[in-house]
């Protein structure tokens, strides 16, 4: 049970890092497409193993959803890899912030 919330968890972040990814302007092309091509999978009614079949037809989309999702992250360039954006990691942490009280009037 253990292993299964890892891989949620990794296939949580890897969805993330894919985000970013698929909007900076050095992920190669072909990645951008096949992540496409993996969501419209997700979609189309045409599938390895039918939905209809109760709980086989899902698992097996998760599977290859998440299979595919994993292996186009780890085709990424390592500048697309960083899941937060530049403009948010130079920030300066020392700047005032706002007081967080709540007014009322």
């Amino acid at each position: 049970m253990n292993l299964i919330i890892q891989r949620l968890m990794r296939f949580r972040r890897e969805i993330v890092q894919l985000w970013y990814a698929f909007w900076h302007p050095l992920t190669p092309t072909y990645l951008k497409v096949l992540t496409i091509l993996t969501a419209l999978y997700v979609i189309s009614p045409i599938d390895l193993v039918a939905d209809f079949i109760p709980v086989l037809g899902w698992v097996d989309d998760f599977i290859i959803v998440s299979f595919a999702v994993s292996w186009i992250v780890s085709r990424l360039p390592r500048v697309t890899q960083d899941p937060m954006p530049h403009d948010y990691a130079q920030t300066d942490t020392q700047e005032k912030t706002i007081e967080g009280k709540a007014r009322r009037r």
